[in-house]
């Protein structure tokens, strides 16, 4: 998916964060004070068809902030999936290098070596160190043409299906794995959504207010905390659908395990 183009999926997720909240209360004071000004010239039915959809919006609220929550946490999970998947197969690839013909087999080992260690500081990577992560991926080209070529080697060799061919199967299997994880990495939540979220959320803020100008007493600190906690949400969300920065992170164990193989 192409972030090329999108407002804020660059952006610090604390200031969107920081910018909804204040957009929240400037809504729900505008609302407030709306209502006052209504307050003389409305009565008791209109006060409950305001406070049905009142109820309405916050529904609609609570389905989509379900609904992107989930999507979120869907990409996440099958991030996390991925390195799991790609760990197992560059492990299988390693013990089959022991299939190979020497001099290949100890050569292979060590460039499969080489190759984890890189993956892991592709991971370690910031997303904003935009050359690091460029030379990072060409040094994984490069290695992958290196492991490649030293099979293509082996199976000169030894050309047998159970032994080489089972090795290269492998590689292609590792191959495969890093491709889709990468392209995992590229999918997150539409930012459609999030500016839909967004704008149930401010519409809610000012229908709060709206109900509170037209009772006797204004609920300031319970709506400052519905406040609170949206924003807090919305930041969880964004945060898990933003992989290489912030404070959720993927558990990089299963790869992280792969160097005392």
């Amino acid at each position: 998916m192409d972030t090329s183009n999108e407002i804020m999926y660059n952006q610090n997720s604390i200031l969107i964060v920081a910018i909804l909240f204040f957009l929240i209360l400037l809504a729900h004071e505008a609302g407030y004070r709306l209502g006052q000004h209504y307050l003389n010239k409305t009565n008791t039915d209109v006060k409950t068809q305001t406070n049905t959809i009142q109820a309405g919006t916050l529904g609609l609220l609570a389905l989509i902030l379900g609904f992107t929550f989930n999507m979120a946490l869907q990409r996440f999970n099958n991030r996390s999936q991925a390195v799991i998947h790609e760990a197992n197969s560059i492990s299988t690839a390693l013990l089959r290098t022991e299939l190979l013909p020497a001099p290949y087999d100890s050569l292979s080992h060590k460039l499969l070596k080489d190759y984890i260690s890189l993956r892991l500081a592709v991971s370690n990577t910031d997303f904003a160190m935009v050359t690091e992560q460029k030379h990072l991926d060409e040094e994984t080209k490069k290695l992958h043409q290196e492991i490649w070529l030293q099979a293509v080697k082996a199976a000169r060799i030894d050309p047998r299906p159970v032994t080489t061919g089972y090795y290269i199967s492998s590689l292609n299997s590792m191959i495969d794995a890093h491709g889709e994880r990468n392209a995992l990495l590229q999918l997150h939540v539409p930012e459609v959504i999030l500016f839909l979220l967004f704008i149930v959320f401010i519409t809610s803020g000012a229908l709060m207010g709206y109900s509170s100008g037209l009772g006797n007493k204004r609920t300031t600190i319970p709506a400052m905390m519905m406040t609170f906690l949206i924003s807090l949400v919305v930041f969880i969300i964004i945060d898990l659908d933003r992989p290489k920065r912030g404070i959720i992170k993927i558990n990089q164990a299963s790869m992280e395990h792969l160097m005392s193989e």
